[in-house]
């Protein structure tokens, strides 16, 4: 199984007046997404399931893929509170039969990453915009092996 983990890309702060559900991207990170966006549709198989936290910024990050003709659900449980538990059992990990994207927040994507690569006591840290490509298999020998596949930043892709 491929457990795709993208967080959102860079948003406003929040204030007072804007709290942190409602957060929208900056230009800065309106950049970044679409340059992600651009870089997971020519990498993604077709049958990627995307799994959206529904807070603004991470709508707005998964809105660059959706323009390319993906779809896309919103589940509440991946909001910022979300825990390591949630997460993977939205993702159905290990067992779902597509790839599955989250876009969500940290801390939590840095601790799937931590759980899922074995060291559940560690908190990885996911920069805003970036994508952590996890994919696990079966060996012919029946050992299951849990690998990072990938790495991007929005730095990397070339438009």
């Amino acid at each position: 199984m491929d457990l795709i983990l993208w967080r959102h890309a860079e948003a406003e702060p929040a204030t007072e007046e804007l709290t942190d559900e409602f957060r929208k991207l900056t230009g800065k990170g309106l950049k970044q997404a679409g340059k992600i966006a651009y870089w997971l549709d020519s990498t993604l198989p077709e049958t990627c399931k995307i799994l959206v936290s529904p807070t603004i910024r991470t709508r707005d990050t998964a809105e660059a893929l959706i323009a390319c003709g993906r779809k896309s659900k919103v589940l509440p449980e991946l909001g910022p509170a979300a825990s390591v538990a949630d997460i993977l059992t939205a993702a159905n990990w290990p067992n779902s039969r597509e790839p599955v994207l989250i876009v969500g927040h940290q801390p939590y994507l840095g601790q799937v990453a931590a759980e899922l690569l074995g060291h559940p006591l560690q908190e990885y840290s996911v920069r805003k915009g970036n994508v952590w490509w996890i994919t696990q298999r079966q060996r012919e020998n029946s050992v299951t092996q849990t690998y990072l596949k990938a790495i991007m930043s929005p730095d990397l892709v070339v438009k």
